[in-house]
This record gives C-alpha cells, structure tokens and sequence, in this order.
C-alpha cells in the first residue's frame, strides 16, 4: 500500500537536526496520521529552516511526544491501514522526508515498515510525460501550507492524479 509522506524538520539532516511534524495519508483510503515530536535533546537548530516553514521549536519541545512514543504510534497507525503488500513511502522530495522517517524509525525502533527505499511524485510524473523538467504541483488541490498533513494531503491527491492518468 502506498502512503505519502510529508514532515516538517528544524534543519537538514536527522541526527544533527530533529524531525519535528510528521504527516502521513494512505493513499487508497485517504486515512490520516499526524504526530508532533519533542525534539532531539542534544541536537541543534537553524533558524532558516523554523523560518522556511514557521514553526516554533518551544511549542514542539512543550507538546512534542518523544520520539520513540511517536515513532511506535506511527508505526502502529501504518501496520493497522495497510491492506496489501509492503508499505511504499512516496514523498515530495524523498531524500528529506524519507531520510528523516527512516532514520528516526531504525534509531527508535531498530526497524523501518518502509524497508530500505521510497518514491518520489515528481520521478513518477516525469516519467509518464518522458520529461526530466515536467512539473507536478499543479495536480494537487489542497494548498502547499508546511502543516505536514495537509502537504501530504495535496501531494496525495496529485499522486492518485498520476496514477489514474498512467491507467488511460
């Protein structure tokens, strides 16, 4: 089953920098998951990446859930909507939000439902127009906002765009 994944960080790699927002949709039923975590005790910050999405890092240490708990819930939430086969993660830019939710998944709960690869929406959508520059973004209906679910949301509603038009 495919689930698309978007999250929101406090700088650009895992471990150095938290993970912060998670927001997921299960694409065959659109079923929603969202979880905000405390951040890393010993990691640091970047101003520009709070401010790119304009996020309040006190507000995610006050009311974030550790991330083990976070983890093992979301975890949880994709082993009880997956209906058929292996979990695939498709994202916007995979190598950001699917690095983070792999890291975060091995280093709290020592395994990954993902395994070991994801999809990018933007490889597919070029593929089906044979166009390395084709542009996606306008298949999505829900507006690009940094609020994790409502960005995997849209992203969502395009990738099922995709995929119907890879059907006709």
């Amino acid at each position: 089953m495919i689930y698309v994944v978007d999250v929101e960080a406090d700088g650009p790699i895992p471990g150095d920098y938290s993970m912060l927002w998670i927001g997921a949709v299960a694409l065959e039923t659109f079923e929603t998951f969202e979880v905000k975590l405390k951040p890393l005790p010993s990691a640091s910050f970047t101003w520009e990446a709070l401010d790119a999405t304009g996020l309040d890092r006190r507000e995610f240490e006050e009311n974030g859930e550790l991330p083990e708990i976070a983890m093992s819930r979301f975890s949880s939430w994709i082993q009880k909507t997956n209906r058929k086969g292996r979990p695939v993660l498709f994202s916007d830019n995979n190598q950001f939000d699917g690095m983070f939710i792999a890291w975060y998944f091995i280093h709290f709960l020592k395994h990954n439902p993902f395994s070991y690869s994801s999809r990018r929406i933007g490889d597919l959508y070029c593929g089906l127009k044979r166009d390395l520059f084709a542009n996606w973004k306008h298949l999505r209906k829900t507006p690009h906002t940094h609020h994790p679910v409502q960005d995997a949301m849209g992203n969502a509603e395009a990738l099922k765009a995709i995929l119907e038009e890879m059907k006709s």
